[in-house]
């Protein structure tokens, strides 16, 4: 096969569940995603880029009726809407080739047709689960697999769960996935393989929960109404269906599959790395070649969650330091494979030294240095010196192998720092050379227009190189170079660029930060804004001291609340007032809590009002709140005190 057509190489991210808050989390991934496909393009492979939304599942119809709005309406708002995830690949300069999401018609169809297929074949049978469920991470889990009683991917309670469902013979395939997982380079990094095959191969795997009956928001199973399709066969068959897979969406399955690599956090390695090769050797399909499990960036020791409250947003970073810059940042401050350490420090000083002391610094020197004293462009005339030009030549010259190679085991970080050796060495030239003292003599002109053309052939291939990672600084690299070749066999040879180059000055690629005042900018831009409250005017009415002491406010603990049944405003509590009876109280809050959530609170009453019977009940007392107006909408909070206060006790 010839050296510029290599055929193909399919590469995906997963799916990515529609947070109403992305964090850089999410884009870390993806940039990591996009530099693998960029650098494959680099090469002259066909390549095809698949990301996409994960739209089902519980969580979603959760979160769309706090919403009030429909499940599909709400995961439209986040996909499609201003600031959601095509906003946010845009803005990143993401180059997927191809984009699903699983609320898509071809792929709801599919999916119906593969559980069939797999439910026919025998390896899907209808039975009872009862157990725990992670809704966030929608994971099924054992009570052995807890951690701490709580989920062990995102450590959060779990809860019980019981209903009709089917079930899929993940235990038929385990010594198979066992065999491919410890047999294979299936999965990568290899640490991950030990966690797989000790913690739930090797204990018993059990068969998977493949239906929910429970909610209504997911792919009908077809043949039996009232289940939906567990959301983890929805989502992993979305890498065979985005080709053709089932569907006459598209016809390239046959082109791309199997998947040259899977790139997913490793928090879900054990769907990809497990539950997908067993649904896959069911129905007798190629395995993807290859799942990586990348690591996660922690923000203070802790992963990023927008339930912790530790986003960061990449809205913000890119607009304050432009994409290029953070894209470069998340590839070459961590390792791909294992978790990393986030700060806006360190972002700050990444840019600060590689992007602009060095690569920038370069550029800028080389580029006014010839035109300063050579005007538009070299002279032909040049004069090598092979002990001064040796080093720098010989690492210029072999970077690209070099690189190429970190680049295929996915060692980014790795082909970076290759990279910025060779820049860091061309500055050590630019003093060692001192072409300032060279353009004092005209003797020594030749000289210098060959100290500048190694500088500017060294600034070619390294800016060719960073084209996977920083695609914008690249191209207007290019072009202050005269518009230099950068195409993937130019970046093996030394000496392209043409002796009398004519490089173009600009302003500089990356101007120096100041720490102090950018860190004290970004600490007042991530608070939170805010709210726009109106509070109900002052009463003018005045009230006499005797009046008001009138009043017994009192300490009430919740017992028991109910909704009042044909209201859709009253709850009704039953509450412990410290006299040994029960209190019973009315309250027209219900639009503001769920019961569930009051009992066992301490709240403030007055008891000593008159009885007064609402929706034919009596109510004895009055429950204290406040009230304001929050954008438009009536806010109201019960006033809580201490749970250390006893029943009983008089407030004064």
């Amino acid at each position: 096969m010839c050296e510029k057509c290599k055929g193909s190489y399919y590469i995906t991210t997963p799916i990515y569940y529609p947070s109403a808050k992305l964090h850089i989390g999410h884009t870390y991934c993806t940039v990591a995603t996009d530099a693998m496909a960029r650098f494959k393009r680099l090469q002259g492979y066909d390549v095809l880029f698949l990301t996409g939304t994960d739209e089902h599942g519980q969580k979603i119809e959760d979160k769309a009726k706090e919403a009030g709005v429909t499940p599909q309406e709400y995961v439209d708002n986040i996909v499609l809407g201003q600031g959601g995830v095509l906003d946010l690949w845009k803005l990143m300069n993401i180059s997927n080739d191809r984009f699903i999401r699983t609320t898509d018609d071809y792929h709801v169809a599919a999916i119906q047709k593969i559980f069939k297929k797999m439910y026919d074949n025998g390896d899907i049978y209808k039975g009872t689960y009862k157990g725990k469920y992670c809704k966030p991470c929608e994971s099924f889990w054992t009570e052995s697999q807890l951690v701490d009683g709580k989920c062990p991917d995102c450590g959060r309670d779990c809860v019980d769960a019981e209903e009709e469902a089917y079930f899929f013979k993940l235990s038929k395939y385990a010594d198979r996935v066992q065999d491919l997982l410890e047999n294979t380079d299936f999965l990568e990094p290899r640490s991950r393989v030990h966690e797989m095959v000790n913690n739930f191969i090797k204990p018993g795997l059990e068969d998977l929960c493949v239906s929910r009956t429970s909610f209504n928001w997911g792919v009908p199973v077809d043949f039996d109404p009232g289940h939906v399709v567990y959301v983890w066969i929805d989502a992993l068959f979305n890498y065979m269906t985005a080709l053709g897979f089932e569907n006459d969406k598209h016809d390239d399955l046959a082109k791309y599959w199997p998947a040259n690599v899977h790139f997913v956090g490793k928090e879900i390695v054990r769907f990809h790395s497990i539950i997908w090769p067993a649904m896959l050797m069911s129905l007798n399909l190629p395995l993807p070649k290859k799942v990586y499990g990348h690591g996660w960036l922690l923000l203070d020791g802790g992963k990023m969650s927008k339930s912790k409250g530790n986003v960061v947003d990449p809205y913000i970073l890119a607009q304050r330091f432009g994409v290029d810059a953070l894209r470069f940042f998340l590839m070459r401050s961590f390792p791909f494979g294992s978790d990393g350490n986030f700060s806006n420090e360190l972002l700050i000083s990444t840019i600060n030294t590689d992007l602009a002391n060095d690569l920038g610094n370069l550029v800028s020197r080389t580029v006014a240095m010839a035109q300063k004293y050579f005007g538009e462009k070299l002279p032909a005339e040049q004069l090598a010196d092979e002990e001064k030009d040796a080093e720098l030549v010989a690492m210029v010259s072999s970077l690209r192998n070099i690189y190429e190679e970190q680049m295929e085991h996915y060692a980014f970080q790795n082909a970076l720092a290759e990279i910025f050796k060779v820049i860091s060495r061309a500055n050590k030239y630019i003093d060692e050379n001192a072409p300032w003292v060279l353009a004092k003599s005209e003797e020594n002109k030749p000289r210098l227009a060959r100290v500048l053309y190694n500088l500017l052939e060294t600034v070619r291939i390294c800016a060719g190189l960073l084209t996977p990672f920083m695609p914008e600084t690249a191209e207007e690299i290019s072009k202050r170079l005269g518009g230099a070749a950068m195409d993937w066999e130019s970046l093996n040879v030394y000496g392209l660029l043409p002796a009398e180059a004519a490089p173009v000055a600009g302003p500089a690629l990356f101007p120096r930060i100041d720490m102090e005042k950018e860190l004290a900018a970004l600490e007042e831009l991530s608070k939170p804004p805010m709210p726009e409250i109106e509070i109900e005017p002052y009463s003018q009415e005045q009230v006499d001291f005797d009046t008001f002491c009138k009043s017994d406010f009192r300490a009430v603990k919740v017992k028991d609340c109910q909704p009042v049944k044909k209201s859709d405003k009253l709850l009704q509590f039953t509450l412990d007032d410290g006299t040994g009876t029960d209190r019973q109280i009315l309250s027209g809050i219900a639009k503001y809590y769920k019961p569930e959530e009051l009992i066992g609170k301490t709240l403030v009453a007055i008891t000593n009002l008159p009885p007064r019977k609402m929706m034919g009940r009596e109510s004895c007392g009055m429950l204290i709140s406040a009230v304001h107006t929050e954008k438009g909408e009536e806010k109201l909070h019960l006033l809580m005190v201490d749970d250390a206060i006893p029943a009983g006790a008089k407030l004064c």
